[in-house]
């Protein structure tokens, strides 16, 4: 379980106390079922990561809800989003192995992450991932719920395929971008799970997808 869930969880429980304390004991229902609520939401189950060579794994649980082809500085990419409702896990993890070469937020707007405009307008994180030849770029991207994103990585910094690397409270989107060459493994409709599920395999050398920006 992440952390925040227990802190989440303990405020929630001490207004539970109290309103049932100073009020009778229905009204302070309401606020312990939200903190049983909390625990559950913050789950951080273990994932068996693939050790396919090029994988890329999804950075979330989810819903595929698009496979686009975009272009990014001129060059021809893939772009895959994933939908995360409320009731997935929020824990994200690294899409392949290597190292954070950047880490872009852009502030936003909180518009519903299904939308077509969300990838652009939205409050995001934008992390690019550079490994054996690879680059992956995904973006972390607040959706109507979401009023916070969490990375927990430094530009530098190494992280494992499937590495747990931050969190978006909340619901929210997951937009990943990668060559266009990838040999895709999902659709529009799949269910996926974060450090679990192959998105694409990539090609050896894959080109650098840029910053994230279309």
């Amino acid at each position: 379980m992440v952390r925040d869930g227990i802190y989440y969880a303990l405020a929630a429980s001490a207004v539970g106390a109290l309103a049932g304390w100073f009020a009778g004991p229905w009204y302070g229902l309401v606020p312990l079922l939200l903190a049983g609520f909390f625990l559950w939401f913050f789950r951080d189950p273990e994932r068996q990561v693939p050790a396919l060579a090029g994988a890329v794994v999804s950075p979330a649980d989810g819903r595929v809800t698009a496979v686009s082809p975009i272009e990014v500085e001129g060059q021809p990419r893939t772009r895959i989003s994933i939908f995360l409702n409320v009731f997935d896990v929020h824990v994200n993890r690294a899409p392949i192995a290597g190292r954070i070469a950047k880490v872009e937020y852009r502030s936003g707007k909180f518009r519903n992450a299904m939308g077509a405009g969300s990838a652009a307008e939205n409050e995001q994180n934008v992390v690019t991932l550079e490994g054996d030849g690879q680059t992956v770029v995904f973006k972390q991207i607040a959706g109507l719920l979401a009023r916070r994103i969490v990375f927990w990585k430094a530009v530098g910094e190494s992280t494992a395929r499937g590495e747990r690397v931050g969190l978006i409270k909340f619901g929210s989107r997951v937009d990943v971008i990668l060559d266009r060459a990838a040999a895709l493994q999902v659709k529009i409709g799949d269910k996926v799970h974060g450090g679990a599920s192959v998105l694409a395999v990539l090609p050896e050398g894959s080109g650098r997808p840029g910053a994230g920006g279309e």
